[in-house]
């Protein structure tokens, strides 16, 4: 049985010789999903058939799957009794009904001899590793500690790969300066998701749960999505890997995981860990002073623009925008800079070929940080310079949340999320719709942000993030050189 999540080699190699013969154009397929498009989807990889187990009930997925999705070899690849997918690339050849293989009764009459060999031949096998590990580990910082393993799915130790001794952040920059720069080989991101022991839960999101792990004696953060949001898993694990995504600013990804224990499907993404959480929650809990205040933005702004920006080269990056930019999407750390996470929405701009790779529906994220072009439908999703406007409209919004936290003159305005005083909690599209593009309200720049030089600069940006055009507004590089200006006329005065 090969390790799920990575396909057997043979078959690998099939699908991609299949991929370069035939560019499958306009490949049509069933699409369970696509009923705008009378459940039919067109691709140029592949269609796709999927049946898997959830809470002991089979659940079936069919649709289709991008040529990229392809090669990475995850969808085509079926897991133990848990999941049975299939590929195929001809007309609607996904039409058919997959079936989970039935436990073999054999099992159950087993006789003593050979259940005595299955039990402790691997139990000999798990000896002699630890052994190994044991000795490898001595006088380094990876220390061994018993464990309790009894399944293949339960973490293996506390470090199951060699360090050198390296912190997690030493290996995150390793991943970065070495090779093709997107990050580990799969095959070292599953030792490490099977290494992390699970603490406890820090937050919900749109996906799953996130929670706090150990790895190697580090706290490291787990996103845990479910088996029916493997697309979610698979597409925030991919924009992750991207080349030269890597940067001060946005989350460190660490690896990416399917973990199933014989009931249902876990789907891991493993990032850095950072204790202070999100900005929305870090401004709830204090109050930032001008100099704090600058280093948030400034590290927001960083982040975006190498988000934004295409590096040309053979290892070069693609432009990508994040399209769900807010304050619960934005973690502060230890050092009070930001990084910018959750890029499941993610989507990139191919300059080569001209062409956006995006989800089928365009109209995502959170509705009260959308921008009027998204609210009313007028977008040109065909023009990648859009979803970046959009990525400014709510960057926008989010330093007006951190500027009215910001003391000066000792006074300071209690937390609140834009439009707190316009929209119901929980905003529709409908009520959006009203106060940003037929009201054309937007957030009110209080009157004594004018007496401070700082404050009076983020206001004039916030305004110029939010024109109804997206074309007048700022880029993220315009942003961020105002405010490193800023900055520096700051630390003159000081």
């Amino acid at each position: 049985m090969p390790t799920a999540g990575l396909l057997p080699l043979p078959l690998g190699i099939a699908l991609l010789l299949i991929s370069a013969a035939c560019p499958c154009t306009g490949l049509k397929c069933v699409c369970l999903l696509c009923e705008h498009t009378n459940y039919t989807c067109q691709t140029e990889g592949a269609c796709w058939t999927s049946v898997f187990l959830t809470n002991g009930r089979e659940e079936v997925s069919k649709s289709c799957i991008s040529l990229h999705e392809l090669k990475a070899q995850v969808y085509c690849h079926s897991s133990n009794n848990i999941t049975r997918t299939e590929c195929c690339q001809s007309d609607f050849c996904n039409n058919v009904t997959l079936r989970l293989p039935p436990v073999s009764p054999s099992t159950s009459h087993m006789g003593n001899v050979e259940l005595t060999v299955i039990v402790t031949v691997p139990i000999c096998l798990l000896s002699i590793a630890i052994m190994l590990m044991v000795y490898t580990c001595q006088g380094r910082r990876c220390s061994y500690k018993k464990s309790r393993r009894q399944c293949i799915e339960e973490p293996l130790a506390e470090c199951a790969i060699d360090t050198d001794g390296k912190s997690l952040k030493d290996l995150i920059y390793d991943m970065t300066t070495s090779g093709s720069g997107s990050g580990l080989p799969l095959l070292v991101q599953r030792t490490i998701a099977r290494t992390v022991v699970i603490q406890d839960i820090v937050g919900k999101g749109r996906f799953g749960e996130v929670w706090r792990g150990k790895w190697c004696g580090e706290d490291v953060a787990v996103k845990i999505f479910s088996s029916r949001d493997e697309r979610s898993w698979f597409r925030e694990a991919e924009i992750y890997q991207t080349v030269m995504l890597r940067h001060e600013n946005i989350l460190g990804f660490i690896a990416a995981d399917n973990k199933d224990n014989g009931t249902w499907t876990q789907l891991w993404l493993v990032s850095e860990f950072h204790e202070q959480g999100s900005l929305y929650d870090y401004l709830n809990r204090n109050v930032v002073t001008i100099s704090g205040m600058l280093k948030l933005v400034l590290s927001i702004a960083s982040g975006l623009a190498h988000l934004h920006m295409e590096i040309v080269g053979t290892q070069g990056k693609p432009a990508i925008a994040h399209r769900d930019l807010k304050s619960k999407n934005i973690l502060v750390k230890r050092n009070e800079t930001c990084a910018i996470a959750d890029l499941g929405l993610a989507v990139k701009h191919d300059s080569i070929t001209n062409t956006i790779d995006i989800p089928q529906n365009p109209r995502v994220g959170t509705k009260r940080y959308m921008a009027p072009e998204l609210l009313d439908d007028s977008i040109n999703v065909h023009h990648f310079e859009s979803f970046k406007c959009t990525d400014i409209y709510s960057l926008g919004l989010v330093y007006w949340e951190i500027a009215r936290r910001c003391s000066v003159g000792g006074v300071v305005d209690e937390y609140q999320l834009p439009f707190y005083d316009m929209v119901p909690p929980d905003p529709s599209l409908e009520d959006m719709r009203k106060v940003v593009c037929e009201q054309k309200f937007r957030p009110s720049i209080p009157n004594q942000w004018q007496s401070f030089e700082v404050l009076r600069v983020m206001g004039r940006i916030m305004r110029e993030c939010w024109y109804a055009n997206g074309k007048a507004r700022l880029t993220s590089l315009r942003i961020k050189k105002t405010i490193s200006q800023l900055c520096v006329e700051e630390d003159f005065k000081v």
